[in-house]
């Protein structure tokens, strides 16, 4: 089960005439997070939910912040997790997951970050009055890693639409390669991959995110030969995914998409974003 604990607007009480923004407390498989929203007062009780996961910097409200005037234009109800570091430190718990504890071994299933996600959208009903069959994600850099390994290993969620903006590198679809740069020692099997590819998922990639030493920027031997920047990263994982899905005769729904002119900023690709979820 999971617990909710109200705490108001949060960090910044809504200004007059300012359409309702705020946090609450979010706690399920012994994991506890603080979740932003905003929902304009013209956006109606089943209006499209989007959640927005955000980077390494764990920064939620800030992403809040970036999505705000959008949410306003859409009329849909934005959501962002904070998957803070007491609570998920590293990237390995955060957008790898936590499938796996220090020793290597599986963590269970609902202690997973990924498995924070549908019960979370569940709780919107009671929390906000919120009543909703499905939602869309999104994640921007290591927001845009969990998110589309979201879609490998949560093949039973409820989103209709997924958006993996400007990841700094990519689990491949191969069961060759070992966790996490493949699926090689994961729950994932043929059959699985075949389900994940068969999911609407838009690869989105700003042009100008080309600076091989941008900040946080991981440089592996296995991240580098996906390539050397965000850019190039993305058009590879995108390339290996269709060509894996054709060799295997599969369904492929994954699409490729560019902006233009844009480099490593959520509040940059939000604009291109929100076209592929409302179009």
């Amino acid at each position: 089960m999971a617990l909710l604990g109200w705490s108001g607007l949060g960090a910044r009480a809504a200004e007059p005439g300012v359409a309702p923004r705020g946090n609450f407390m979010f706690t399920h498989g012994g994991h506890t997070l603080r979740v932003w929203y905003f929902r304009s007062a013209a956006t109606p009780a089943d209006a499209p939910v989007l959640f927005v996961m955000h980077g390494v910097g764990r920064n939620a409200e800030e992403y809040l912040d970036d999505w705000i005037e959008l949410a306003s234009q859409k009329q849909f109800l934005v959501v962002v997790p904070e998957f803070s570091k007491a609570e998920f430190p590293g990237e390995e718990a955060y957008n790898s997951g936590n499938m796996f504890d220090k020793t290597g071994h599986p963590t269970p299933r609902e202690r997973w970050s990924y498995s924070m996600i549908e019960p979370l959208f569940d709780a919107l009903a009671p929390q906000l009055g919120h009543h909703r069959k499905d939602y869309m994600l999104f994640g921007h850099s290591a927001g845009a890693q969990f998110v589309h390994r979201f879609v490998y290993f949560m093949p039973e969620a409820r989103y209709t639409r997924a958006v993996a903006a400007n990841a700094g590198w990519y689990t491949l679809p191969s069961l060759d390669v070992a966790f996490p740069y493949g699926l090689k020692g994961s729950t994932i099997d043929v059959a699985a991959l075949r389900a994940a590819w068969a999911r609407p998922l838009v690869v989105l990639l700003g042009e100008a995110d080309i600076d091989p030493k941008s900040s946080a920027l991981r440089h592996t031997p296995e991240a580098d030969a996906q390539g050397l920047y965000r850019f190039a990263r993305g058009q590879f994982f995108y390339a290996q995914a269709r060509a894996a899905a054709a060799t295997s005769h599969a369904p492929f729904n994954w699409t490729l998409a560019t902006a233009p002119g844009i480099a490593h900023s959520n509040k940059g690709m939000a604009p291109f974003a929100v076209h592929h979820f409302f179009p």
